[in-house]
């Protein structure tokens, strides 16, 4: 069961990030949409596994390759947001979430549109 220390901890981590890549999507000016769509902090707060939804699916690999190559920069991005907050800035693990794939897929194939229809 999470603490309410690590719900504040990840619900900073997770506006925070929101608003980094919300940023950066405006600077790149293309159309690349990367939210945040949760964050688990580990007791000890010394990992925060985020996790990333990527449109459009396309530049997914290229997108988690990035962020995973600047995982440095972004760890120093939240300590500098962080530093009053808490003693140890955790590391990142960033994931990419792919829950909203498997509801769409599921509704194609519930209405019949899917490769393979139930009925």
């Amino acid at each position: 069961m999470e603490s309410n220390r690590q719900r504040k901890v990840a619900q900073i981590i997770q506006e925070d990030f929101a608003e980094l890549f919300r940023k950066q999507a405006a600077e790149s000016r293309q159309s690349i949409l990367v939210s945040v769509s949760d964050v688990k902090v580990t007791a000890d707060l010394g990992i925060a596994k985020i996790y990333l939804s990527i449109f459009p699916q396309e530049f997914r690999s290229a997108v988690m390759k990035e962020i995973e190559e600047n995982k440095a920069q972004y760890r120093n991005f939240i300590g500098q947001k962080m530093a009053k907050q808490v003693r140890v800035i955790p590391n990142l693990n960033f994931y990419l979430d792919t829950a909203l794939d498997d509801v769409e897929r599921l509704d194609r194939e519930l209405r019949g549109e899917g490769d393979n229809p139930i009925l």
